[in-house]
């Protein structure tokens, strides 16, 4: 595995960042649920999330929604990522208790800052008849979350 940087950087004594690198999990709905919780606190953007793993809360998905059906609220198109919202919330949680550590107050800090990149592809094979096979790989995702103090 090679070394991985963040995308960002800012002002370490008042943020705080983390990252979870080489999750199973979907790139594409990884990005639109990004995008759907940077700006939000902590607070909210956790419950939110938690909305989504039990599937009172639908995601907006703006590019990748060929054949999504559209969901009640303001939002056109939708779908519920429960294994990608529950990544995120790991990664949430991680980056409140490293404001947490640092002296900071992870009820008054924001997502500033969230990336969802594809990671390596881990290749695999699927058998089939005859003696042939099919690839069967598999994606995986970085994503880097960095909170910032609200002034």
């Amino acid at each position: 595995m090679a070394r991985i940087g963040y995308s960002m950087e800012l002002d370490p004594k008042s943020s705080s960042k983390s990252m979870g690198a080489e999750l199973h999990i979907s790139p594409k709905k990884s990005r639109e649920l990004g995008r759907a919780i940077k700006g939000m606190r902590t607070a909210t953007a956790r419950k939110y999330l938690e909305g989504v793993v039990s599937m009172k809360q639908a995601v907006p998905f703006k590019r990748h929604c060929d054949g999504s059906g559209h969901r009640k609220g303001p939002m056109a198109t939708g779908r519920y990522p429960v294994k990608v919202a529950e990544a995120f919330l790991k990664i949430l949680e991680n980056a409140r208790s490293n404001a947490e550590y640092k002296g900071l107050d992870p009820e008054y800090m924001y997502i500033s800052h969230v990336a969802a990149k594809r990671g390596r592809v881990i290749h695999g094979m699927r058998p089939r008849a005859r003696g042939r096979g099919s690839p069967k790989n598999t994606d995986t995702v970085n994503v880097e979350i960095i909170l910032n103090e609200v002034r």
